[in-house]
């Protein structure tokens, strides 16, 4: 749960029921950790910047490396302060975040992610139809996290010594052949006049 959002009781354990069924769901790829409630089970990261996001997605390897991490959102917690303090975060990992929330929120939470450049692999909806939660695949990135972060490094500092471009650059105008210069033939020198035969 969020450091900066109490839930009312009732809303706290509908997002518990569904950090549980998605970790039912996801179990068939992944060994999956879960932080419901004020639960710290599975942190992400060590020491004082350790995170506990409700899903933490391990391989099933021996390694365990970590494939993914979930965040399940209600109603109240989908806003620009939570945004800033999990999402943000999440988004940072060199792993898949994927944000659960709720149907009607959905245009809410995608204006967050745009606003504060934040990238979400997966947005899914859900709703409850009786006693059963629906989830629906509302967003999907076609980024890496890996390239998101180097896009965003790269948007976040200009390039050392390079100035800003200020438009494409115009090739320059192809110039004018020269033409070689013609070889003057050397002029004929003048004849001289004939003498006359004749004599006076």
């Amino acid at each position: 749960m969020s450091p900066i959002l109490v839930r009312p009781v009732r809303e706290q354990l509908e997002h518990d029921r569904i950090i549980r069924l998605l970790q039912a769901k996801c179990r068939r790829k992944h060994e999956v950790g879960i932080n419901p409630g004020s639960q710290q089970n599975v942190p992400v990261g060590t020491g004082p910047t350790a995170t506990y996001p409700d899903l933490v997605l391990l391989s099933q390897e021996r390694g365990r490396r970590l494939q993914g991490v979930v965040e399940v959102e209600t109603g109240e917690s989908v806003n620009h302060l939570e945004a800033l303090a999990q999402w943000a975060h999440f988004a940072r990992l060199r792993a898949p975040f994927y944000l659960y929330v709720p149907a009607g929120m959905v245009d809410v939470a995608r204006r967050l992610a745009e606003e504060n450049q934040i990238h979400v692999n997966e947005i899914w909806s859900y709703h409850a139809i009786g006693d059963e939660i629906r989830f629906t695949l509302v967003h999907r990135s076609r980024e890496t996290p890996a390239a998101a972060a180097r896009a965003r490094a790269a948007a976040a500092r200009p390039a050392a010594g390079r100035p800003a471009a200020a438009g494409p650059r115009r090739k320059p105008a192809p110039r004018a052949a020269k033409r070689p210069a013609r070889s003057r033939k050397p002029a004929k020198p003048a004849r001289k006049p004939a003498r006359s035969s004749k004599r006076k």
